[in-house]
């Protein structure tokens, strides 16, 4: 299993989209990256997890599951970072297969060392993107697709359906 552990505060602070949110509500800024991390769960399949330090949020430990997404404050006294770690090496087996977003070079090395593999807020805006794209392609191309009628009609009884069916009668 494919599993993403996403550095929260790491991303909020590059995408300029939620930087610029964060200035104004921290909590949005969180809750719109969750959104757009459960959208790519959802469509990848993988496992997301997204950690947030205890540096915004004080108090203790706590882990909570939304959309999809696992969601871990850390304990006021850890790092993003440290929590990242453990979590790296508790899931990093011959099964599972982990990616860490963060552009946080330190941190891209650490976790190079316990076997994980980086993406940077930049490659993961960048998939989000395609991602988006690709869904409005897909959409786009269902909504083109006409729907097969099992009985052939003329065009003037498929009108006059059309007209009762929106109640213009």
């Amino acid at each position: 299993m494919n599993v993403l552990v996403v550095d929260g505060y790491n991303i909020i602070g590059d995408w300029e989209e939620l930087r610029l949110l964060k200035q104004s509500s921290i909590g949005q800024a969180r809750d719109m990256l969750i959104e757009k991390l459960a959208e790519y769960q959802a469509y990848t399949g993988m496992r997301v997890i997204v950690v947030f330090d205890a540096y915004y949020v004080k108090g203790i430990e706590s882990k909570l599951e939304a959309y999809k997404v696992e969601i871990i404050y850390t304990k006021e006294s850890e790092t993003a970072d440290e929590c990242i770690e453990r979590t790296v090496k508790d899931l990093k087996n011959v099964i599972n297969q982990v990616y860490v977003a963060t552009s946080d070079y330190a941190e891209q090395r650490t976790i190079f060392g316990r076997g994980a593999l980086r993406k940077s807020a930049r490659e993961l805006q960048i998939e989000l993107d395609d991602i988006d794209k690709e869904i409005g392609q897909q959409i786009e191309k269902h909504q083109k697709v006409q729907p097969q009628i099992k009985i052939p009609l003329n065009q003037d009884v498929l009108e006059k359906f059309e007209k009762w069916r929106r109640g213009n009668s």
